[in-house]
């Protein structure tokens, strides 16, 4: 395997240096405000990833407050109260981007938390006691026992709600195949993804950086090369 500093060395020469590049990283995520989140804000980031999927993310953005207003602020228990015309009339409410299929798993999602909550004393408490270096186990598991949180959708979820999230992208897959980890284009399988947590967990080890970080700086040493700007704004900098 290259080394991750010949990595993040290539990073930091595509975007103009290594004070820009760690100003594109971003803040560090932080369990302690993870494990403070009402359990509102969990369903409502949970529910923004799945809407935003196959969709233009800026549309999805500037209706939030719409979806917000449509879905009670995403309280899941005030949710879990509504009888069935509630979600039927949701698929015909022009405040929201009407897909059913969406639609009802923000139902379903509202028990999933209301669930895990009382369980954990909060969805934000249950996130932030997962081991941060086992991501493919806390993501199977949304997977297993949320609505349409598999693949993608459940990683963003992670990396948007502030847990120490990597994201497979594109761009982090093909940096890892280059530095020489034995993946699929597009590693899905139990095997390929054990081999990205288990390098990823060594080099969070090795360099101290958060699992985000390390995700980021991959991504950033290949690819399409963006402008630091554009990458400082999608990431909400």
């Amino acid at each position: 395997m290259d080394s991750f500093a010949a990595i993040r060395a290539r990073a930091a020469l595509r975007k103009g240096g290594e004070e820009i590049l760690s100003r594109l990283l971003g803040t560090l995520p932080s369990n302690a405000q993870l494990a403070a989140l009402g359990d509102d804000r969990i369903l409502s980031q949970m529910s923004a990833r799945i809407f935003s999927a196959g969709f233009v993310w800026s549309v999805i953005e500037a209706k939030w407050p719409s979806f917000e207003e449509a879905f009670l602020d995403f309280q899941p228990k005030a949710l879990l109260f509504q009888p069935d015309e509630f979600w039927h009339d949701l698929a015909a409410d022009k405040r929201i981007v009407r897909n059913p299929q969406k639609i009802r798993s923000v139902r379903d999602n509202a028990a999933f938390v209301d669930k895990v909550s009382q369980e954990y004393g909060g969805f934000g408490r249950f996130l932030a006691n997962w081991p941060a270096d086992d991501q493919i186990g806390l993501t199977a598991y949304l997977a297993k026992h949320g609505s349409r949180l598999g693949g993608n959708s459940g990683q963003y979820f992670l990396r948007f709600i502030g847990w120490d999230a990597f994201i497979i992208s594109r761009d982090m897959a093909a940096a890892l195949r280059d530095a020489g980890l034995d993946i699929a284009e597009q590693p899905t399988s139990k095997g390929d993804l054990a081999k990205i947590q288990k390098q990823v967990n060594e080099w969070a080890d090795e360099t101290g950086l958060s699992r985000t970080h390390i995700s980021r700086v991959l991504a950033m040493s290949t690819g399409i090369n963006h402008a630091p700007e554009e990458l400082a704004a999608y990431m909400g900098e």
